[in-house]
């Protein structure tokens, strides 16, 4: 039956077994842990992020949009080090009301989808019943030449800063969600995508090692992210909002609304890579691009100094009322 309600025991079996038949050190989900063996000359990358319902994702978004997108983020981390996935550990934090045959194969299979095409098995977990909430949280490892990591704090003044892709599609996907703005439909399904089925940028990410001093991906905003690697490399990050790359979808947003602008440069949910590079490695990065076929965009710089400043084409500061998105208060200067 469709909502059959399964122990925890045959729920691994059932459904999380299976997603582990490619990784070898796994044993099939049968033991308490897993080996994960590093190739000769290579760093395992180790990184964790959680996604809890009604913070990061709503149950109405469904079960494989759901799964599809943990995996996702968490691959783009490993793209913001640099890293190749080796595969992960899944924590399934469940209520009692999705602990059924429908809610998981729906979950599994979303799961099952994006190891195939990212190579990007499960290597074990824990299974745990939420009171309330579904609480999802995955531990992934990714693999890089020895010293090759790319790191936040290693930026150098006078380093431009660039970012993959476009900004600000997924931040306007959560306005149409939960504020209910209206765009044209074919805006509004290209941000919707934008926001649960975000593309980890991991060719480019591999392609920044020996390139970048420093990189990250976007998650929680592009003014505030910005701030996270000028924090950690003792620096200022200057962002001129003109030539931040937007979509045509946002473009006309924006202009429809000078006020999305904001939203724009402060949403999260993007997943592109922000990174730092000297001035002469321009032409690399145009060359990485072209071979990966991603657009990077020069968007500012790194200099002496503090915080972060957003200036418009005349160099005027443009006020930004917060800088991001932040779990636990405060705000960005």
């Amino acid at each position: 039956m469709a909502g059959q309600r399964l122990g925890e025991f045959e729920l691994i079996a059932r459904y999380l077994a299976p997603l582990a038949a490619d990784a070898p050190g796994a044993y099939g989900l049968r033991d308490d842990a897993a080996v994960i063996s590093p190739r000769l000359n290579e760093d395992l990358v180790v990184t964790t992020d959680a996604m809890l319902e009604g913070i990061h994702f709503l149950i109405e978004d469904g079960a494989t949009r759901i799964a599809r997108k943990l995996l996702r983020v968490n691959l783009s981390d490993l793209a913001a080090k640099g890293a190749s996935p080796v595969g992960y550990q899944l924590v399934l934090g469940l209520p009692e009301r999705l602990a059924n045959d429908e809610w998981l194969r729906a979950f599994c299979n979303g799961l099952e989808q994006d190891q195939k095409a990212y190579g990007f098995p499960l290597y074990g977990g824990d299974t745990v019943r939420s009171p309330d909430r579904l609480m999802l949280s995955v531990t992934a490892f990714g693999s890089v030449p020895v010293g090759g990591m790319l790191r936040r704090g290693m930026a150098q003044a006078g380093d431009d800063l660039y970012v993959t892709g476009s900004i600000g599609d997924a931040a306007l996907g959560l306005e149409t969600k939960l504020n209910h703005r209206l765009f044209p439909s074919a805006a509004m399904m290209f941000f919707d995508a934008r926001l649960h089925l975000p593309t980890p940028r991991l060719a480019f990410g591999q392609g920044l090692r020996g390139l970048a001093h420093a990189a990250m991906d976007v998650s929680d905003g592009l003014v505030q992210d910005a701030g996270h690697i000028a924090e950690a490399s003792g620096l200022r990050a200057v962002i001129h909002a003109a030539t931040v790359p937007l979509s045509l979808a946002t473009r006309q947003a924006v202009q429809d609304d000078q006020s999305l602008l904001q939203t724009v440069l402060t949403g999260g949910d993007d997943y592109e890579l922000l990174f730092a590079v000297p001035p002469q490695a321009g032409r690399d990065v145009a060359a990485l691009a072209g071979r990966v076929g991603l657009a990077a965009t020069r968007i500012g710089t790194l200099e002496s100094g503090e915080g972060v400043s957003v200036v418009d084409a005349a160099g005027h500061s443009v006020p930004l009322a917060q800088g991001g998105f932040q779990h636990f208060g405060g705000t960005l200067e």
